[in-house]
Order: structure tokens, then C-alpha cells, then sequence
């Protein structure tokens, strides 16, 4: 039941409103948050609202993969970490179409903490979720993401990688990347940029 519609009380004024709909017709807000974008520049009190919404209609509807992922959305830009990787991963079930979904995954394993700090099963778990995500859409993002893993945890340990950080950072070059995916990216992981990225 990957897209499965169902009514819900809309996120931003409360009216009945169905998955189905892009915006509510009355508040003129999105019903499902599908990128991170869309709740990146909400005022946190907004984002706090929206969850509670995904959080109610989830509990009618746990199996939701939109409504799971949109609630994700809203716990990542909450810094709640903790609630926000067991919704991505909930998403993730036999939903192999949407590569945020495996990125910001990535991005909640590192509980706003610079990637040096982690054991490396986390690490692996990380390069798993960013390399599924590559494998559905290769987004600039997605390999400086990987550059920075491979920098602030390889490179810092002086462990063997390859292709090595600069490789990858190139290869985000080529694919796409901007200085705003670079500035929300670090924005998203709560950590300071490594001059050498």
C-alpha cells in the first residue's frame, strides 16, 4: 500500500482533507510533506504542528508510507532524531522509488554529530542508506554527503577508502551540486563544514 489515500485532518488548519490533494483548499498547505524543502524554512512552531498531525492520523494509519515519511520530514527539521530514523525507515518498506528517503535516513543516524564521533557500524549503516539512495537518483547532494562521511570519518581516521573524498566531491560537482544543497546540508547535520569540502 505504498500510495494508498486516505482522509486526514490537514496538517495546517485542520479541515478534512485526503492524501490525495497536493494543497489543502482552504490554508493553502501542503497535506504531504515529500521533500525536506518543503518544511526547511518553516517556523519551528509550524513544523511542531505539522507532526502532530502525522503523528494522529499514523496512529489510524501505521502503515502509511507517505504519511510516515512526511512525519520524518518534520522530525529531522525538529532535531529529533530519535523519531524521525524509525519513520524514514518505515518508509523505506518496500518503497524503493524515493531516494530522500534513504538520504535524510543517513542523515538522522548522525544525531546532529560530526561523522568522526561514530562506531562504525553506524558508519556502515550510513553508507548503506546514501548508497541506496545514489543507486535511485545520483544527486549532487547525495555524493558530497558521501564525501563528507569519507572525509570526517575515513580521511580524520586515516583509514583506506576509495574512491577517496576529493573523488567524490568531484563527482558531486559533476552531478549537479549547488552552494545552497552545501549550506542546507550542513544547516540539516547541525555540524561546521571541514574547510577541505
Amino acid at each position: 500500500m505504498p500510495h494508498q489515500v486516505i482522509e486526514i485532518n490537514c496538517p495546517g488548519c485542520g479541515a478534512r482533507v485526503s492524501t490525495g490533494q497536493k494543497e489543502c483548499e482552504w490554508c493553502h498547505k501542503p497535506i504531504i510533506i515529500s521533500t525536506f524543502n518543503s518544511v526547511y524554512s518553516m517556523p519551528m512552531p509550524e513544523v511542531n504542528k505539522f507532526a502532530g498531525a502525522y503523528r494522529k492520523a499514523l496512529a489510524e494509519n501505521p502503515e502509511n508510507q507517505e504519511l510516515n515519511n512526511s512525519a520524518a520530514m518534520c522530525y529531522l527539521k525538529l532535531q529529533l532524531y530519535d523519531k524521525a530514523l524509525p519513520a524514514f525507515e518505515k518508509a523505506m518498506e518496500d518503497n524503493f522509488d524515493n531516494s530522500e528517503t534513504f538520504f535524510y535516513a543517513a542523515i538522522c543516524l548522525l544525531q546532529g554529530k560530526k561523522a568522526f564521533l561514530h562506531q562504525r557500524t553506524t558508519i556502515d549503516k550510513i553508507l548503506e542508506y546514501i548508497n541506496a539512495a545514489l543507486m535511485i537518483e545520483p544527486k549532487g547532494i547525495y555524493y558530497y554527503f558521501l564525501a563528507y562521511i569519507k572525509q570526517d570519518y575515513f580521511a580524520r581516521k586515516f583509514f583506506k577508502t576509495s574512491p577517496t573524498y576529493q573523488e567524490v566531491r568531484a563527482t558531486a560537482v559533476d552531478a549537479g551540486l549547488s552552494d545552497f544543497d552545501i549550506e542546507q546540508l550542513y544547516g540539516i547535520l547541525g555540524v561546521p563544514r571541514p574547510e577541505c569540502l
